[in-house]
């Protein structure tokens, strides 16, 4: 009998879909405010359509911030300078309605419920900045403890872009998507199954022509001969034609790609978007320490992978919940591994902020291409696996 694999699929998005570039315009405009402003309070949301972007929120600030400037410069440097596109910097309208965060919001934040009832501790200065759950998760699949499939669409939509930057295939347009189905035996990928690959292009180049560089200059070079496979299938532009594309094609709006976010569907995800929101908003800055939590056990062998809730109630520093998954992969309790969570990883808002170093701006690169696996952010450290190893150690005697 021919063994069953399980399949799962996983997408990721270029800078150039109206969603990532209300996401990065977002970002951009919250990097601007922290850099004069550590202690600014933003939550930005990006709507966009053909010849019009829209900028909304609520911003208390110090920082002085030229939206409109802003706006014009995220969209140029994304590749929408030509009015052949459909959407082009230059002309592109932008209206901007802002206030200042909501009084009812901000004393939660600005004292939070255990300050108001007499704790001297100063991490609890703060409370979160909402209430909700968020997810971290982390897996030894892949060197960037990510899932094998979200990372693989993160990496094909990389190559368009560059693709299309460095000239190698000019006829490409900003606007594009990757799709991509790994089959699993257990918790070990296996093999590419699927490729799916749609991608915006000048309307001169044949479908023909565009599938077979896409193949050869895009797919191949990414995935290459490990997960590649003779009966592995292409779906390149299935419709034919993609000419029309960005918000000529479609409407955008900030928070629609939480999954491309995240990790691409292999861990449920709480609602709360990330882009144009700073650190007090929890369903950001707990997400990131979720991940930074998750990606030190599976480092330190407390388990092959783990799934991490945290729950929050607004105003309120401490959460309400931890809840630890790790999908029968570890020789550890549920309880052991929480207890070690618990002991070396603090959850109040302040702490995840100034251990993750989360005021500064340092956003708009987290925009595109995923939120987790990149380098350089401090989520993404290994700094307690070392610590976590040690206390394993103690479990096992």
């Amino acid at each position: 009998m021919k063994k069953k694999f399980k399949l799962f699929t996983s997408e990721s998005v270029t800078e150039g879909h109206p969603d990532k570039i209300c996401d990065l315009i977002a970002d951009t405009i919250l990097d601007k405010a922290l850099e004069q402003d550590p202690e600014s309070r933003i939550a930005c949301e990006v709507c966009c359509t053909t010849g019009l972007v829209m900028v909304l929120g609520e911003f208390t600030t110090e920082g002085y911030i030229d939206i409109p400037t802003l706006v014009r410069d995220t969209v140029a440097d994304i590749g929408y300078t030509n009015a052949d596109f459909g959407f082009d910097s230059k002309t592109c309208a932008v209206v901007t309605s802002i206030k200042e965060q909501s009084a009812d919001i901000s004393v939660g934040v600005n004292a939070a419920l255990e300050k108001r009832r007499d704790s001297i501790d100063p991490a609890d200065a703060i409370g979160a900045g909402d209430q909700g759950m968020m997810f971290g998760y982390a897996t030894d699949e892949t060197e960037e403890y990510m899932p094998l499939p979200i990372m693989l669409a993160h990496k094909l939509t990389s190559a368009l872009s560059r693709a299309r930057r460095d000239g190698t295939l000019a006829y490409l347009r900003p606007d594009g998507k990757a799709q991509v189905t790994v089959a699993y035996d257990g918790n070990t990928p296996v093999y590419v199954d699927t490729v799916v690959l749609s991608t915006q292009h000048d309307p001169s180049v044949s479908h023909d022509r565009l599938e077979e560089d896409i193949i050869e200059k895009i797919i191949r070079p990414v995935i290459g001969g490990k997960y590649l496979t003779e009966n592995t299938k292409y779906y390149i532009n299935p419709t034919g034609r993609f000419v029309i594309g960005g918000p000529a094609g479609d409407s955008g709006v900030t928070g629609r790609k939480i999954i491309v976010d995240t990790y691409g569907g292999m861990c449920p995800h709480g609602g709360g978007a990330f882009s144009g929101k700073d650190p007090t908003k929890v369903d950001r800055s707990a997400c990131y320490y979720a991940r930074y939590v998750c990606k030190n056990m599976v480092a330190a062998g407390a388990a092959r992978k783990m799934e991490l809730q945290v729950a929050y109630a607004i105003g309120k520093a401490r959460p309400v919940s931890l809840s630890v998954n790790t999908f029968g992969t570890s020789a550890y309790s549920d309880d052991a591994l929480l207890s070690i969570i618990t002991e070396l990883f603090d959850f109040r808002p302040l702490r995840i902020i100034e251990n993750l170093e989360l005021r500064k701006p340092i956003y708009r690169f987290t925009t595109i291409g995923g939120h987790f696996g990149k380098d350089g952010m401090t989520w993404e450290k290994t700094d307690k696996a070392d610590k976590i190893r040690a206390m394993l150690k103690e479990f096992g005697k």
